[in-house]
């Protein structure tokens, strides 16, 4: 259907295929020297040492898990409350998913005294994921990992620009993974990211994304090589030349984007409280600096979610959940192991979460049509 109002859209211009036409023209189309500018700039964005652009964040975390060690028999804390891609790129490795619970109403994300609960001997890893682009206690949850000799993995796919303490997400842990998804605060159509400031950790995810090859394609197109070794099992997680020069454009943007949409994530709070004060809005007083890439709110208890939303379709709004829980989807169902994992405080959160549109191009007069729909939708 053609919705009045989408969950996302995307900002894209002459810009964009401006840059995408000039790769097109050079005729080096594999990733390549615009790549190499790319993670040049995402590194001094985001202040990291060495930053990797490849296929999409899902490859990311999957690198990063092969980069660490991990291996089967090992097990990894994470949240479910996140995008199914968290916990896969964990059992890609054959470790094993350990869930664990939120911190509370106004804080969505991983709680650090449910991590701590979680540990076991087998415990070799925390993969913490930014939800909407909001912190996770990243000083506690880092001392929780000394303590204990444990890595940490850091989903960052909702983090672009997002900050705490002056220092960008996806940069506290030994990796971050970022999304340039078409939805988030800057894409590349599809796309990822990973950053670190280990040198070995580095190297790994070097050769892994490329076939565990001891030099590439653009290396010997330069005459810098004549062939290569493959020293190590990788995988194919390379991007292109084109999708690395529209990120190149989308990372000039990121900011204003960002504030843009602070703005409207500010005017959503100051309309809810106005006219909808029944309604719990995550993260409002969160600490650091948000990307905002989620509005999301909690729908009073006993309220109808799939008639609330219908309400929102009728009035051409479209909304969303973020997420269906991971421990209760079939695959992982299938799992004695993870069936038996309980997240009661998770689960009874989840099921009254909604995500509202959030783009930078909405407009006040959208905001208020939205804030107006919901307040209807509520009083049926």
């Amino acid at each position: 259907m053609t919705w009045r109002i989408p969950l996302a859209d995307i900002d894209v211009g002459e810009e964009e295929i401006s840059a995408v036409t000039g790769v097109l023209k050079s005729r080096w189309l594999t990733m390549g020297a615009v790549t190499q500018e790319f993670e040049e700039a995402f590194k001094e964005y985001s202040g990291a040492k060495y930053a990797l652009a490849v296929t999409n964040a899902t490859t990311a975390l999957h690198m990063a898990c092969v980069a660490v060690g991990l291996k089967p028999g090992d097990e990894v804390i994470l949240p479910s409350l996140t995008f199914v891609a968290t916990a896969n790129a964990i059992c890609y490795t054959g470790a094993t998913p350990i869930f664990a619970e939120i911190s509370s109403e106004s804080n969505l994300n991983i709680s650090p005294k449910a991590i701590e609960s979680k540990i076991t001997p087998k415990t070799r890893a925390i993969m913490v994921m930014h939800y909407g682009g909001y912190a996770c206690d990243m000083p506690e949850i880092m001392r929780i990992a000394d303590v204990h000799g444990l890595t940490v993995i850091e989903d960052a796919a909702h983090a672009s620009g997002s900050f705490l303490d002056s220092k960008m997400l996806g940069t506290w842990g030994r990796v971050g993974c970022y999304s340039f998804f078409s939805n988030k605060n800057m894409t590349t159509g599809e796309g990822g990211m990973a950053v670190t400031n280990d040198e070995e950790v580095f190297k790994k995810l070097s050769l892994i994304r490329s076939h565990g090859m001891t030099s590439l394609t653009w290396d010997r197109h330069r005459g810098h090589a004549w062939s290569y070794d493959v020293v190590d099992l990788g995988y194919n997680y390379r991007i292109d030349e084109m999708r690395a020069a529209v990120g190149l454009v989308q990372l000039h943007k990121l900011d204003s984007f960002n504030e843009k949409r602070r703005k409207i994530t500010k005017r959503y709070i100051d309309l809810l409280h106005e006219s909808c004060p029944e309604i719990i809005i995550p993260f409002e007083h969160h600490p650091g600096i948000s990307a905002c890439h989620l509005f999301v709110i909690l729908l009073p208890e006993g309220c109808d979610r799939f008639d609330f939303m219908e309400r929102m379709k009728a009035a051409g709004i479209q909304t969303s959940i973020h997420y269906p829980l991971i421990h209760r989807f079939s695959y992982y169902q299938n799992d004695p192991f993870v069936a038996c994992q309980n997240l009661p405080f998770t689960e009874k959160i989840a099921e009254r979460e909604v995500t509202l549109p959030l783009y930078p191009g909405l407009t006040e007069n959208d905001v208020t049509y939205i804030v107006q729909s919901i307040a209807e939708a509520l009083h049926h």
